[in-house]
């Protein structure tokens, strides 16, 4: 409704319908819900979704209100594995005195609602929820700073681009205990992120290509239950495209031979390859530095990682936290 729900009439069918089985009240246009705050900036034909506020009571929450901010949510010298965790009683005990699943959760409720730029950090972090070290620790605090700088940073959907685009990236061998690799895909619509997700994938690739692979199945399904959901609202578009920094990975996608260097990936992801075959959506390759999702798999230079998070629909808007 908020984003696609530019047919007035439509909206008020809808609400007519919603009325004779529900008890409700028209309001108007939706200002605030669940801690995000919606911006309705008619003139320029943008919406906004903001969790300034939120972020600002979590910092002062946790006395990070203050703090110096930094440009990244995650830093080269951060190198966090199980290693790090306390093995000692006494450490242990230490370690249950900070408030790391408390902060971790409010940073997991920022980062699905409206901020994909934190979705790496994130995490990693949340691996050791159940025994974190001084190391884990020392990294969350980091990501409170990155929010001190960037609370007004928030999505901007522009009626203009109503295009859905899906994009995938995979670092290989992420997770330097398991050594599987990292997952990201990303769905833009109107010019900013409406779905995204990073997290392990759940077997261990042997390649590149294939962790790749993986990805582009995850991202392809995802991309096509919205394309469903836009077409029962009218929306329609001549192409949905899938956009993949591995020409190897694409390539190995759009064969349809089952060959010795593929007979080890597991069936489902195949379903990829029935996919492009009916033409359900496309699938092209595109530079790494074109690639907005590169921010949610792996640490990136300040200047690459600011360039993410403007193609992910990222701005920073005026004061709006009140």
């Amino acid at each position: 409704m908020l984003i696609i729900g530019h047919d007035t009439k439509k909206i008020g069918d809808l609400k007519k319908e919603l009325s004779k089985s529900f008890a409700m009240n028209d309001l108007g246009a939706a200002k605030q819900i669940l801690g995000r705050k919606i911006i309705h900036d008619r003139k320029n034909g943008k919406l906004l979704l903001s969790q300034q506020k939120y972020i600002e009571n979590v910092l002062e929450k946790f006395n990070m209100g203050n703090v110096k901010p930094v440009d990244t949510p995650l830093a080269h010298h951060f190198k966090l594995s199980k290693k790090q965790c306390p093995t000692s009683k006494i450490g242990k005990e230490e370690m249950k005195k900070v408030p790391y699943a408390s902060i971790v959760g409010s940073l997991m409720y920022v980062m699905v609602c409206t901020r994909p730029d934190n979705a790496h950090a994130v995490g990693v972090v949340s691996r050791y929820l159940s025994n974190p070290g001084k190391e884990h620790w020392q990294t969350v605090k980091w990501i409170l700073r990155y929010l001190r700088g960037t609370s007004r940073f928030c999505l901007c959907f522009s009626a203009s681009k109503p295009v859905l685009d899906g994009y995938t990236d995979a670092d290989m061998k992420g997770d330097v205990d398991s050594r599987k690799s990292i997952s990201e895909y990303m769905m833009t619509f109107a010019g900013a992120a409406v779905s995204w997700q990073s997290k392990l994938q759940k077997c261990v690739a042997l390649s590149s290509t294939k962790a790749e692979y993986i990805v582009i199945t995850k991202a392809g399904k995802e991309l096509l239950w919205m394309k469903i959901f836009l077409q029962e609202l009218d929306l329609n578009q001549e192409r949905y495209m899938v956009h993949s920094n591995s020409q190897s990975a694409i390539h190995l996608s759009k064969n349809l031979t089952f060959h010795s260097r593929s007979k080890h990936i597991q069936v489902w992801y195949h379903w990829i390859r029935d996919a492009l075959e009916r033409k359900q959506f496309s699938l092209e390759k595109i530079h790494t530095e074109d690639n907005g999702s590169d921010m949610m798999t792996k640490t990136l230079p300040i200047g690459k990682f600011a360039t993410c998070r403007m193609k992910a629909g990222m701005v920073k808007y005026g004061p709006i936290s009140s």
